[in-house]
């Protein structure tokens, strides 16, 4: 009787597997693939990056607003996420309101609309179709300063100077607002307004100058 295993029967050869690579060989291969790809313009690069980005700003949806900004009428196409700070200084160049915290907590970005305090970073620009919106930069008249703004020199209101534009803007709305009665209504109304320099005692003291009580 023949003891021979039929060749169909036999176990399959033991293969060893390879051997996993060590972590310096693997980091050593894949930097030098990386190194080709990017040597062969394989690489996503500024180029594709930009067209992904031009692509979603595409998809994004925008809207055309009309505004009145320092007296002068502003037509401008905008995403609609855009925030009334952005549009003022990005799209229309007024830098003079401050970006700060850009979460409406610190009142660097104070403008007036339609004659209102409001944190411009916080406001939408496309809710704003014909609004009228007043600037740091549409209060002076020509060479002649408002006079909260000489009144912020003469009471030397300010040492940074980087909350300056926000604090004037809402010293302007305090006193359209008649919030002026006293120095604690001062502070009060203007509580949104932070002065990291510590000037509040000399901003309230510009506020009284400018509305002749001091």
């Amino acid at each position: 009787m023949s003891t021979e295993t039929p060749e169909s029967a036999a176990p399959p050869p033991t293969t060893r597997p390879p051997s996993a690579p060590s972590r310096r060989t693997f980091i050593a291969t894949t930097t030098a693939a990386g190194g080709v790809i990017a040597a062969g313009g394989l690489v996503a690069g500024p180029g594709l990056l930009g067209a992904e980005e031009a692509a979603a700003a595409e998809a994004s949806p925008s809207s055309r607003v009309s505004l009145t900004v320092n007296g002068e009428r502003r037509t401008v196409t905008v995403d609609n996420r855009t925030s009334l700070l952005d549009l003022l200084r990005e799209h229309l160049g007024l830098t003079g309101s401050k970006k700060g915290c850009n979460a409406g907590a610190c009142g660097a970005c104070t403008v007036l609309v339609d004659g209102l305090r409001v944190n411009s970073c916080l406001t939408l620009a496309v809710r704003l179709d014909g609004a009228e919106v007043t600037t740091i930069e549409g209060l002076a008249r020509g060479e002649r300063l408002h006079p909260l703004q000489q009144a912020f020199i003469d009471q030397d209101a300010f040492q940074c100077g980087y909350c300056t534009p926000g604090q004037i803007m809402s010293g302007v709305g305090c006193v359209k607002e008649g919030h002026t009665g006293s120095a604690a209504e001062i502070r009060e109304s203007m509580s949104g307004n932070i002065c990291r320099c510590g000037c509040y005692v000399k901003i309230v003291r510009a506020v009284q100058q400018a509305t002749g009580r001091k």
